[in-house]
């Protein structure tokens, strides 16, 4: 598994974590339902086809998941994804330098 892969698990992990706190009250870990569709992100990045070269998940060609979860994890992107700055800066910092590249 790449190093780029691995972040992008750890960014989706961060990511669920900082939407599950706040909308399901969870504490500790994840609800669920959120857990449901970590397991799921997280198949789906172990399995992608474009291996070391994927681009971030916005900028694929391919869109591998269920349309119910993928408005799922655009919902939790869009939260989540402003908070990262101060909730985990440099991890945000590398998901934006990865989507600047180019595919």
């Amino acid at each position: 598994m790449s190093n780029r892969l691995e972040r992008e698990k750890a960014t989706v992990q961060r990511m669920l974590w900082l939407y599950c706190k706040k909308h399901h009250h969870s504490e500790g870990g994840l609800c669920s339902e959120c857990q449901g569709l970590s397991d799921y992100a997280l198949t789906r990045l172990t399995h992608c086809k474009f291996g070391d070269s994927k681009p971030t998940c916005g900028k694929c060609a391919v869109h591998c998941y269920k349309p119910e979860m993928r408005q799922k994890i655009i919902e939790i992107m869009h939260y989540s994804g402003p908070k990262m700055l101060f909730a985990h800066p440099i991890a945000a910092l590398r998901h934006l330098i990865d989507g600047w590249k180019r595919v």
